[in-house]
């Protein structure tokens, strides 16, 4: 098969096209023949070389693909062999054919492109374990979003609207403020021209909001603390603006704030198991409405893995960049 690897750590053009031999499958797997992956941020963390695969994951970046099952063991699941899915993979996805879980795997939402299809699983499995299991966002409460408009941030904030949320999200120029707003935010918020934190006691008349998802962290800890009302968490699933942070205690004991945070790809087949029987039930009829989306912002053929982590390294994109693989 062809595939996609990372000659060594750097730039896009590290990234190079090789043959392999197709994955050998483990108990439990299946082998999907790919027609498209998601690119997302932990792969361009792995291209630079400090966010290594686990230790029995593939070697090559992608995290989500769509495409037909082919071969495998799909027992205790309801899918069958020839049926279009998408997966959450634990690497490999840059590849014409790519390993996962069965476990792991959804039907393709009726009504999906291959293509949109593959800009789902590492965006709505974070959310959803993310906000709505360790945030535990409840109706009626306020979400602050930090980088509204990439895949995770429109995500999340379609999939809180669609709860019944109000959503407020941070992005980086006027423009972004208008896409997040036409997904359904609230109210989008230029962090380069505006301060948030004074924005959300404005808009909330001084409470705060109750759930912070942050892909900043660093110096955003302590002004996400200053944002929150009582009982509020903040969820910090990334480290754009550092891993350091000195925080102010007392309002953590006095509020009974709660700071936490997670990495996805680490955790077992089983624990993703769960999270993706409850996108099948509490999700994919969201998307099968129509009443959420996934947004894509640019296609690729795999080909041009260049210059789609190019753009992603440029980080001006609005929702998901994909590479799509001939069938």
């Amino acid at each position: 098969m062809k595939a996609i690897e990372i000659s060594q750590p750097g730039g896009p053009e590290v990234l190079t096209l090789v043959e392999r031999e197709k994955p050998v499958l483990k108990a439990g797997e299946v082998l999907i023949k790919v027609a498209a992956a998601g690119i997302n941020r932990p792969d361009v963390f792995q291209r630079k070389g400090s966010y290594p695969p686990p230790a029995d994951a593939s070697d090559l970046p992608g995290l989500e693909v769509a495409g037909v099952i082919v071969e495998g063991d799909v027992s205790g699941t309801d899918l069958k062999i020839g049926d279009r899915v998408c997966a959450l993979t634990p690497g490999g996805g840059y590849a014409e054919y790519c390993a996962a879980p069965a476990g792991n795997c959804l039907p393709i939402p009726k009504g999906l492109s291959d293509v949109e299809a593959a800009g789902l699983p590492e965006t709505y499995f974070t959310v959803w374990t993310n906000v709505f299991d360790r945030g535990a966002l409840a109706k009626d409460e306020i979400l602050l979003v930090h980088g509204g408009a990439s895949g995770i941030g429109t995500t999340a904030i379609q999939l809180a609207r669609a709860f019944g949320n109000t959503v407020y999200a941070t992005v980086g120029s006027d423009e972004r403020v208008k896409a997040v707003e036409a997904l359904g935010a609230n109210k989008g918020i230029n962090y380069k021209t505006q301060d948030f934190v004074e924005e959300i006691k404005t808009l909330t008349q001084g409470k705060g909001v109750n759930v912070i998802l942050d892909m900043v962290s660093g110096e955003y800890v302590n002004r996400n603390i200053n944002s929150l009302a009582d009982d509020g968490r903040i969820v910090i699933i990334a480290q754009l603006g550092g891993s350091k942070a000195t925080i102010d205690t007392n309002q953590l004991m006095r509020r009974r704030l709660t700071i936490t945070g997670s990495t996805l790809r680490p955790r077992s087949p089983a624990f993703k198991t769960e999270i993706a029987r409850s996108l099948q039930k509490h999700v994919w009829p969201l998307l099968e409405s129509g009443k959420i989306k996934p947004v894509i912002h640019a296609t690729f053929p795999f080909e041009k893995v260049v210059e789609a982590h190019t753009m992603m390294d440029a980080g001006e994109q609005i929702g998901k960049i994909i590479l799509t693989f001939e069938n």
